[in-house]
């Protein structure tokens, strides 16, 4: 019998070694290297798969002109979900893997039911269930008032059987909840390994895009948030999307990591009631829930998620420090950028804050990835530095430069007009985003420096 050949496969960037090694040379993690079992491949076993499952002729061997390819054959599907299919683009594209990510507890299976279940009165539906029973998520369906009429329910964890099942259903959606409690019996590892996610993941989606069925893959992540199993998962799907929210806030927000159909980082919103998750149409209103009385450190920001301008509030706390390496603690934001944003500060506003401890929150557990917030940060610290509120119709944005600078930010013009739908009447922009002619009601302030920008408060 000949022996079975391995390799080793780093569980944070995928790269593949011939032997064990303690720190993985590619990015240079330590204790990654996972070992994976390399079956022989069989002369002639891709064209008889191909022809015992029906599918030979399902992907075009010929060369073909890109501008010839008819793309009214590939329909958008709807998630009956705004906010779902704003993230993927669109809708759900036939033959496409989307793989879904959250901590415990964020909504996973409880979204993707309501989807199932709504998508099953015109479609044909699989859910296959690896951690539950058929009862619990029955269960779960009544509690949340589903129409489960229609739903195929399948509880298995082996592919080869879901493969089968799912080859004489013939179905529009499959979704298996999750990746990781799925094996093949080829491979000798227990489920969740390298190996089996690996593996398991990519037969589901070559029958996904063989067969044009919208594969939906629940993923598990680690304690730092990542999504968990090899990082060559990434590369196998079309769309990552990962479900935040913490347990004790009843907003949930969807955001796409990664889109072969759409932007990434685009942001939906949801709320989850006692009915389950339900979309928020105008997430500005919701994040902008302000008390009546003014406090110091509070200010409006206009960030950019995805395809849409939103309008979230960062709060800045600042107090004397009893230690000697004061604390900078932001939640919401980069925090090596708030140790920049402070230097700045110091060096072109004039303003010391290497005594104090400086906390920055963004209201709501919404996550700002862009630059467009300097300006907004330095603001709210430094009305938090001097005990003195700022007005409630002020909105700010803008990137802080090194030297001082204030550089524009793209769709600025945007998100001016979005802040004067909501009924500001006053906006610190950068020069370089002020209109020509600013919005009925709205006062644009265009500065160039940061010293402009503290002496227009």
């Amino acid at each position: 019998m000949a022996k079975a050949k391995s390799a080793f496969v780093c569980t944070e960037c995928g790269s593949e070694f011939r032997k064990w090694q303690g720190q993985c040379t590619s990015c240079q993690e330590w204790n990654t290297l996972s070992e994976i079992r390399l079956s022989p491949a069989r002369p002639g076993a891709g064209a008889a798969t191909s022809e015992r499952s029906g599918y030979a002729g399902a992907l075009s061997r010929e060369v073909v002109d890109l501008g010839g390819v008819d793309l009214s054959d590939v329909p958008r599907l709807s998630s009956t979900f705004d906010e779902f299919d704003r993230v993927l683009g669109g809708g759900l594209v036939p033959g496409s893997a989307v793989l879904l990510g959250g901590h415990p507890g964020a909504g996973k299976s409880t979204l993707l039911l309501q989807v199932a279940c709504k998508l099953a009165q015109q479609r044909t539906v699989i859910y296959v269930t690896g951690e539950e029973s058929l009862s619990q998520v029955a269960m779960r369906a009544h509690r949340l008032q589903l129409a489960t009429q229609g739903l195929k329910m399948l509880a298995e964890t082996s592919v080869e059987i879901i493969l089968a099942v799912a080859e004489r259903e013939r179905p529009d959606v499959l979704i298996i909840d999750s990746i990781q409690t799925t094996h093949l019996e080829d491979i000798a590892s227990a489920p969740g390994g390298v190996a089996q996610v690996r593996e398991s993941a990519a037969a589901l989606t070559r029958f996904a895009k063989q067969s044009h069925t919208v594969l939906l893959l629940v993923g598990h992540v680690t304690k730092d948030g990542a999504l968990a199993g090899p990082k060559v998962l990434e590369h196998m799907i079309d769309a990552s999307l990962l479900l935040e929210g913490d347990a004790d806030s009843r907003f949930r927000t969807l955001r796409g990591q990664k889109n072969r159909f759409g932007a990434v980082n685009e942001l939906g919103v949801f709320a989850m009631l006692e009915h389950g998750l339900k979309e928020v149409k105008n997430p500005s209103a919701i994040f902008l829930s302000r008390g009546e009385e003014l406090s110091p450190g509070s200010l409006v920001m206009v960030v950019w998620e995805g395809t849409r301008p939103l309008l979230v509030e960062v709060q800045a706390l600042l107090d004397d420090s009893p230690l000697g390496n004061p604390r900078r603690v932001a939640v919401g934001l980069d925090q090596n950028r708030l140790a920049m944003l402070l230097a700045v500060l110091h060096r072109h506003g004039g303003l010391f804050t290497g005594d104090q401890d400086v906390f920055l929150n963004v209201v709501g557990g919404v996550k700002v990835l862009e630059t467009s917030a300097d300006l907004a940060v330095l603001l709210a610290v430094v009305s938090s530095l001097q005990n003195r509120p700022l007005p409630k119709e002020l909105v700010v944005f803008g990137e802080v430069g090194l030297s001082g600078e204030i550089r524009p930010v793209p769709s600025g013009q945007e998100r001016i007009v979005e802040a004067a739908k909501h009924g500001f009447t006053r906006a610190i922009v950068p020069r370089g985003n002020a209109p020509r002619q600013s919005p009925p009601g709205l006062e644009v302030v265009a500065v160039d420096k940061l010293a402009d920008a503290l002496e227009a408060l």
